[in-house]
């Protein structure tokens, strides 16, 4: 069974910065997607930023590009997601998640289908 296991959440103000990892345990596969989903309260959850384990390629949703970058450490079955530049509109639960990539079926796509999710952790951004 997969494990995902975020953290990094916390309460920061605007313009400042945060590091979100997801540890990952079990039996992924060697060919899969990975990456962080997030719901604000009161709407859908939307893609942020996801990864190719075969190739590393990467994947960003257009509200974040630029100030959001995801990337891992293979050593250690972990993805980060270092958030820049944060604003009030960023505030929402992110998910760890992980899928089996697709082909040409971009991750970052809304209705992805992600098969494992981690326990969220809260970011909040003040303004």
């Amino acid at each position: 069974e997969v494990q995902l296991q975020a953290f990094g959440g916390g309460l920061v103000q605007a313009g400042g910065s945060l590091r979100l990892s997801c540890a990952a345990s079990g039996a992924i596969g060697e060919d899969f997607a990975i990456g962080w989903i997030r719901q604000a309260p009161g709407k859908e959850r939307e893609g942020v930023s996801c990864l190719h384990s075969s190739t590393g390629s990467t994947y960003s949703a257009d509200p974040v590009k630029g100030r959001m970058t995801i990337s891992s450490d293979n050593t250690k079955n972990t993805v980060y997601l270092q958030m820049d530049g944060l604003k009030p509109e960023d505030t929402a639960v992110y998910f760890c998640v992980v899928g089996p990539w697709i082909m040409y079926y971009d991750c970052i796509e809304y209705g992805f289908p992600w098969v494992y999710w981690g326990q969220g952790t809260l970011v909040t951004v003040s303004s």
